[in-house]
C-alpha cells in the first residue's frame, strides 16, 4: 500500500520493502521474476552472485516501483534492509521543495536517532521494547549479528525513479538497434546498450558535479582517451557517436581486466582502481563489493555494476514493470554522412540545401567554436542531415552548389556511410 506521510509512526512503518499505490504498478517481489532473469540470453557474460541479489532488487525497486513522490530510508551496505518509504509532502517537482527537504530530514533524523537508542540498548544489554526487538531482529537477519554497531551512519535515503526510468525507456526507442548494432560490431554483449538508464536516463543534455556529459556520462579526461579530440567537437554530446566511444571504452576494459562485472564496474570507478580491487580479491566480485575498501570506492561504485543489471531486468521486459505500457520513440532514421574534407557548418548547408539552423540542431557534437565558424569541422567528421536529404540531392548531382565558388566545379566532400531516410 502507498503510505501518508502525516499517518506513519516508526512502529507502524517498520521496515517495509516497497509500495505499491494501484493496480498498474509494477511487481516488486524479486523472487518472482529472478528465473526469467536468470534466462537472459547475456546471462552468461554479465553473471549475478547471490550475494547481489539484495543491491539488484533495491534497484529494480528505485527504478520501476518507487515514484518521485517516494523516498526510502534504507541501509547503504545491506541494501535488503529497507527501514521505510514515505511519501513527500506537497507537489511533486524534479528537486525538493523546502517542505520536502525539512521533512526528509526529519524523518532521517528520527531514523538515525531511534538507531543510536538501539545500539545502545544492545551495547549495554538493556531491555528492549517489542518495537526495539524486531528492529534488532529484521537488522541481524538481514546484516548479521554485528550489523546494529554503526547503522546509523549507514543510514541513506534514496528517492524513487520511477517516471524518470519509464521516460528513458520511451527516448531509448531513438537509439536501441543502433546501440546494439555499434556493440555488436566491436564484438561487446549488445546488452550494453542498456547502460545509459543507469548513467543519465538517455537524458541527452545530462550533466554531473564531476564534470561527465551527455548520455554516456564522459568526463573530459576519457573522452580525450576514447573519442575525437578537436575544437569543433564535443562527441561526448552526441549519443551516437558517444556510444563508438563507450564501446572503446568498454573493449578496452575487459581486455585489461577479463571481468564483465569488473569492466562495468571501472565505468564509474577506472580500470585503475578496479585493477587494484583486483589485485586484493581477484575476480571474486561479490567479495570486491562487501570488503573493499580502496579510495573513492563508495556507495556508487559498490552498486554500479547492480544497478547496470536492474536496469538490464527492467528495459528487457518492460512489460512486467510497466504494465500500463511504454511509448516508445521512433527509431533514428535521419541520413549520415562522413566529411572527406575540412567544411564549415554553412558550407554544409549550401551543399545539401538544408538550413544550418537545422544542422546545428541534429548535430550536438559541434562546438560553439564550430557553430559560430571560428573554427572548420575536421575530415572525418560525422554528420547529420534530415532523413531523405540525400536521395533528393543525388550524389553527384552536377547542380549542386559549389562550396565556396559559386562559378567553380561543386566538389565532393563527403562520403556516404549510411542512407535511413524515405527514398534510400
Amino acid at each position: 500500500m502507498r503510505i501518508g506521510y502525516g499517518l506513519m509512526t516508526a512502529a507502524a512503518a517498520l521496515l517495509l520493502t516497497a509500495c505499491a499505490g494501484s493496480n498498474n504498478e509494477a511487481p516488486h517481489d524479486d523472487t518472482a521474476l529472478s528465473g526469467a532473469h536468470a534466462q537472459h540470453p547475456y546471462a552468461h557474460n554479465f553473471p549475478r552472485p547471490p550475494e547481489l541479489e539484495p543491491q539488484i532488487g533495491f534497484w529494480r525497486n528505485v527504478y520501476a516501483v518507487w515514484s518521485r513522490g517516494q523516498v526510502a530510508f534504507h541501509d547503504d551496505r545491506y541494501m535488503g534492509l529497507i527501514y521505510e518509504v514515505v511519501s513527500l509532502p506537497g507537489p511533486i517537482e524534479e528537486g525538493y521543495t523546502s517542505d520536502q527537504r525539512d521533512f526528509v530530514r526529519a524523518r532521517g533524523a528520527m531514523w538515525k536517532a531511534r538507531l543510536d537508542d538501539l545500539q545502545q540498548k544492545v551495547s549495554f544489554h538493556q531491555p528492549l521494547s517489542p518495537s526495539d526487538q524486531q528492529l534488532a531482529t529484521r537488522i541481524a537477519q538481514v546484516g548479521g549479528p554485528g550489523a546494529i554497531y554503526g547503522a546509523s551512519e549507514r543510514l541513506r535515503v534514496q528517492r524513487g525513479l520511477r517516471e524518470r526510468f519509464k521516460r528513458g525507456l520511451e527516448i531509448s526507442g531513438r537509439y536501441d538497434m543502433l546501440f546494439r548494432e555499434i556493440f555488436r560490431q566491436s564484438g561487446l554483449p549488445e546488452d550494453f546498450a542498456y547502460l545509459p538508464h543507469v548513467e543519465s536516463s538517455f537524458q541527452v543534455h545530462a550533466r554531473s558535479s564531476a564534470g561527465a556529459a551527455g548520455v554516456w556520462q564522459f568526463t573530459r579526461g576519457a573522452a580525450r582517451s576514447y573519442m575525437t579530440n578537436h575544437p569543433a567537437l564535443d562527441e561526448r554530446l552526441d549519443p551516437v557517436l558517444a556510444a563508438h566511444g563507450a564501446a572503446r571504452y568498454l573493449g578496452d576494459a575487459y581486455d585489461r581486466l577479463g571481468s564483465w562485472p569488473l569492466a562495468v564496474t571501472s565505468y564509474n570507478h577506472g580500470i585503475g582502481g578496479m585493477g587494484k580491487a583486483q589485485a586484493e580479491f581477484g575476480d571474486d566480485f561479490a567479495r570486491i563489493v562487501q570488503y573493499y575498501d580502496g579510495p573513492n570506492f563508495g556507495f556508487a561504485s559498490r552498486n554500479f555494476y547492480a544497478e547496470f543489471l536492474a536496469a538490464r531486468d527492467i528495459a528487457s521486459q518492460p512489460q512486467l514493470y510497466f504494465p500500463e505500457g511504454v511509448r516508445f520513440e521512433t527509431p533514428l532514421n535521419w541520413d549520415r554522412v562522413v566529411l572527406r574534407q575540412d567544411a564549415f557548418p554553412s558550407e554544409l548547408a549550401l551543399y545539401y540545401r538544408v538550413s544550418k539552423g537545422q544542422l546545428l540542431a541534429m548535430n550536438q557534437a559541434w562546438t560553439s567554436a564550430a557553430q559560430g565558424e571560428q573554427v572548420s569541422l575536421p575530415a572525418g567528421t560525422q554528420i547529420w542531415l534530415p532523413p531523405g536529404t540525400l536521395a533528393r540531392a543525388g550524389k553527384f548531382n552536377p547542380n549542386r552548389v559549389a562550396l565556396t565558388n559559386p562559378t567553380a566545379e561543386p566538389r565532393e566532400i563527403v562520403e556516404i556511410v549510411e542512407c535511413t531516410g524515405d527514398g534510400c
